[in-house]
């Protein structure tokens, strides 16, 4: 479609450099890393440059919005990153289910660390993690969450910290709460447009009629009944998603002069449909779609 150029120098912002060198030092004062991809878009919610950055640290990854994702899915991706060698956690920082789970995975995932610490006799030294994750996917309000009150009595560890700011979550884990968020890297059209679905990225990657339509055939092909059920209309995946959308804002009767469908304003209402779970719960990406990314 002509649009992977505009899309990488759109949103790879100029400040990328100085994010990634700034979290290079950052990940010298911590002990692991925690991943945070949204749920519905495992796949283009990630970038590929934090596994650089982190090195040989342990890894956790934090499957957030997992209550607006396939619970089917979410255990096929967990599986999938344990296989990887990461501890997973499924969250959803907004309402704050599966967050009391974050201490113990963290100490689970560095659980040879902890080892290795008793043996130095460096008992009850707590863990020491960094979050990360594209923008609005959740960091923010998960570290809020994890936080808590607590958030007030952040602490300045001169000498050690250089004037880093540490969150104290329990005393096993403190977190390191620093402003650096990576965006993805859109190497193909398919990024932009599942980061676009969910709202992660504020401008369109295409216009919003044009963006419907793809998400029509994308649910069409995997989700058809939930469109069926909440449109009233009988959907077969073959058809282009203009097709579906017209057929779907005749009978809501989204009408305009001459009868001709309002196209804009149906294509509004799948997508805020979607973003606000009224037609279900999904997952756009699946473990099988890694062999067609790779």
């Amino acid at each position: 479609m002509g649009e992977k150029d505009d899309m990488q120098i759109q949103w790879y912002p100029g400040h990328m450099t100085r994010t990634r060198r700034q979290m290079e030092q950052d990940i010298k004062l911590v002990d692991m890393v925690a991943e945070l991809l949204d749920a519905r878009i495992p796949i283009s919610s990630r970038n590929p440059d934090i596994d650089s950055i982190a090195g040989n640290k342990p890894r956790m990854i934090i499957l957030n919005r997992a209550d607006q994702a396939d619970p089917a899915e979410n255990a096929r991706w967990a599986d999938w990153f344990r296989q990887q060698g990461y501890t997973v956690l499924e969250t959803d920082s907004k309402s704050g289910k599966g967050v009391s789970g974050f201490a113990p995975a963290a100490r689970k995932a560095c659980a040879d660390l902890i080892a290795r610490w008793k043996e130095k006799g460096q008992v009850g030294r707590p863990v020491r993690a960094m979050i990360v994750g594209i923008p609005n996917v959740g960091k923010s309000t998960l570290i809020n969450r994890l936080a808590g009150r607590r958030s007030a009595k952040t602490e300045n560890r001169p000498g050690v910290t250089r004037g880093k700011q540490w969150v104290t979550v329990d005393k096993s884990l403190q977190l390191l709460d620093t402003p650096g968020i990576l965006w993805p890297k859109f190497d193909d059209e398919r990024t932009g447009m599942n980061l676009a679905f969910t709202g992660a990225v504020k401008g369109d990657v295409l216009d919003r009629e044009t963006l419907a339509y793809h998400l029509a055939e994308l649910l069409a092909a995997r989700y058809p009944k939930a469109l069926e059920d909440r449109y009233h209309i009988q959907v077969d995946p073959a058809r282009p998603g203009w097709e579906i959308l017209e057929e779907a804002g005749r009978k809501r009767g989204f009408l305009i002069s001459g009868g001709e469908v309002d196209m804009e304003r149906m294509a509004r209402l799948l997508l805020d449909d979607f973003r606000n779970g009224k037609l279900g719960n999904f997952t756009l990406e699946t473990v099988d779609d890694l062999e067609d990314r790779s």
